[in-house]
């Protein structure tokens, strides 16, 4: 696969509506009665776009539904319990630019006894260029990659999943299969950028998300299946992870976002398949690009920077005074 295939704004957006038209074997389908009654879900960054729709379909499924989002509240949880006719909703506060409320939210979780039967990590930006954050880490690298290492792994030490039949999913991206190899020795260290490159490090980011949750399902399942892990890539979603785009573009990107790419209820279609499915269970390690069942990039898959990223991984957050 090319290298430049998603590396700037253009080919990643010509690409992804490729992705659209080109042939698809679906894994399966959902039928009504695959429901979520008596269950407890989790969506990050569920306030608008896909995350809203995946908190609405999971309320409309029979689901206790907890949004975990930073702005957007109470008014997008009322809006899911008007559409979805559900008052099972509950919204929780989460910054995944501050560790510090990462922290609260796990803490909180705790002292509520919630546990979830499945959680979708959602939650990601895409910036018009570097910004620090109070951690001194990239944005974009703690939002899309640091904060999930951070909130799962929280939330597994404080029980928040039930072990044998909890789902964990990663909504992750195709660009990280022209990702460039992991730098272990400058993983997380701040540096300026502009909008030309953007992209590619959203890619990279991408693969660090696939390589971490694969290292996840290795140490999870181990010995006995406790947890599915799964990941996927929605395709390009009519959405408003772009906010940040300058305002020259937001004009043609609104109109190529609205003709061209999937309304957030259909790029829904995986996530849900994923969370729903029967045919799933006890198992681990699908990834999903929009229903087409594939192997994750060679990169993600390499055990030992599985192994080197988590000790990596570790060894910030500890820097970080957390």
């Amino acid at each position: 696969m090319s290298k430049s295939k998603y590396n700037n704004p253009f080919s990643a957006t010509l690409n992804g509506i490729l992705d659209l038209f080109r042939k698809q074997v679906p894994i399966g389908k959902l039928s009504p009665s695959d429901r979520l009654d008596g269950k407890t879900c989790l969506v990050t960054g569920s306030n608008t776009g896909l995350g809203f729709a995946i908190a609405q379909q999971m309320a409309e499924r029979g689901a206790k539904v907890y949004m975990a989002c930073r702005s957007g509240i109470p008014e997008a949880g009322e809006k899911i319990k008007k559409a979805s006719g559900s008052n099972l909703v509950e919204m929780l506060k989460i910054d995944l630019s501050s560790i510090q409320s990462i922290k609260r939210f796990i803490a909180k979780v705790k002292e509520e006894g919630l546990q979830f039967d499945v959680a979708v990590f959602n939650a990601a930006m895409v910036p018009s260029g570097s910004k620090k954050t109070e951690d001194g880490f990239d944005q974009m690298f703690q939002v899309n990659y640091l904060s999930k290492f951070i909130l799962v792994n929280g939330l597994l030490e404080a029980g928040a999943f039930k072990a044998g039949n909890s789902r964990i999913i990663f909504v992750n991206s195709e660009s990280h299969r022209t990702a460039r190899d992991i730098d272990f020795e400058n993983l997380g260290k701040f540096e300026e950028y502009s909008m030309s490159k953007v992209i590619s490090l959203y890619g990279y980011y991408k693969l660090l998300l696939n390589v971490y949750a694969k290292e996840l399902s290795r140490r999870q399942n181990k010995e006995t299946f406790k947890y599915g892990i799964f990941a996927l890539c929605p395709g390009p979603v009519n959405s408003n992870i772009a906010r940040e785009a300058p305002k020259i573009f937001m004009p043609l990107l609104k109109l190529i976002f609205g003709i061209f790419f999937s309304s957030p209820s259909k790029a829904a279609e995986p996530v849900m398949y994923l969370a729903c499915s029967p045919s799933l269970e006890g198992k681990s390690d699908v990834y999903l690009h929009l229903m087409q069942k594939k192997e994750m990039d060679a990169k993600a898959l390499d055990v030992e920077s599985g192994r080197k990223l988590w000790q990596k991984s570790e060894e910030l957050v500890a820097a970080s005074g957390h």
